[in-house]
């Protein structure tokens, strides 16, 4: 029977491009790796190994041991990482085989989308509700919400086709976007939604069917990716409820399946403490083997310091072709 409640009628929405709706955030403030030296060496020596300095070389170290022994490491990213200008840097440590394995969310994918299409993202949200424009953008959830139907129907998960999607369109800027660089060099990137939490939810081109089974295979393909965590590193930055919650579920699938998801370092980055990043990556997980460690910063500061000392980290042993 249907419900005895009325809808919305998505059809009628007044929706804008995203030209007219423009961003905050630009593809050219995204930052550029370079090749950190002796005088970050130098730098990284005044970093006291007490306290969160132990904590930093302890997380360092985690990352650098995985990726020269050839482990899995996974990072977890919230949104506001991609809108702080740092996806250059993480896609450093995916093409040098650093990163195995990404994960975010729902808004992770459409700020990296974005840039990649459109070299802009993040609108001005307080003004977009004041007139009912917000997540209004026509080019956004109509790209997205088509790939997400193109991957249903080719049995893919929503980071495979939203990769595919950024090549099929030859994205100007796909070579900044984490989702399609992680497309092109075949390595996992899944992304995990909450229905109603995105913009592209917002439009009549969106389906539930679509988004919930691209998007709940992408949990499958994220379990079997922590099946084989033993000896490897997980990073959750910036995500204080959705990839905690997934990567607690996964994680315990993988062990029922039997897969070696023990002895791994599970490191958090946040500015803050968010209750469930906390105990669902960090401290559950590792509470009979394997070490955990928050570290606490802004990510603009946190995360460039800590890819520059895992690069220098690293330079002291070649890391494995995988």
């Amino acid at each position: 029977m249907p419900s005895q409640f009325p809808e919305a009628d998505l059809k009628r929405l007044s929706r804008v491009s995203i030209h007219e709706r423009g961003g905050k955030v630009r593809v050219e403030d995204l930052v550029d790796p370079y090749d950190p030296g002796p005088e970050f060496d130098r730098f990284l020596a005044t970093v006291p190994r007490l306290f969160a300095g132990a904590d930093l070389a302890s997380a360092v170290d985690a990352v650098a041991r995985a990726a020269r022994g050839g482990r899995a490491v996974v990072v977890m990213y919230g949104a506001h990482f991609v809108k702080c200008g740092l996806s250059r840097l993480l896609i450093d440590l995916m093409e040098r085989r650093v990163v195995t394995a990404l994960a975010t969310n729902g808004a992770g994918a459409i700020h990296d989308f974005e840039l990649a299409a459109w070299g802009t993202t993040s609108e001005d949200v307080a003004a977009g509700l004041e007139d009912g424009s917000f997540g209004m953008c026509s080019d956004t959830a109509d790209a997205m919400n088509a790939a997400a139907a193109a991957g249903r129907r080719d049995g893919q998960g929503l980071g495979e086709a939203l990769g595919r999607k950024l090549e099929e369109m030859e994205a100007p800027h796909r070579s900044s976007s984490i989702v399609a660089r992680a497309h092109a060099l075949g390595v996992p990137h899944t992304i995990h939604v909450a229905l109603g939490t995105d913009i592209i939810h917002q439009h009549a081109t969106a389906s539930g069917t679509d988004l919930g089974e691209t998007s709940l295979r992408d949990f499958r393909i994220l379990a079997a990716v922590i099946g084989d965590l033993e000896g490897g590193a997980v990073l959750n930055i910036g995500s204080a409820v959705i990839l905690p919650e997934v990567f607690l579920k996964a994680l315990t699938v993988a062990r029922n399946l039997g897969g070696s998801a023990a002895g791994f370092a599970a490191i958090g980055m946040d500015m803050n403490e968010p209750y469930r990043a906390a105990v669902n990556v960090v401290g559950r997980p590792t509470a009979q083997s394997g070490m955990g460690v928050a570290l606490r910063g802004r990510h603009e500061f946190l995360f460039p310091l800590f890819w520059a000392a895992v690069r220098r980290a690293l330079d002291a042993g070649r890391v494995p072709e995988r």
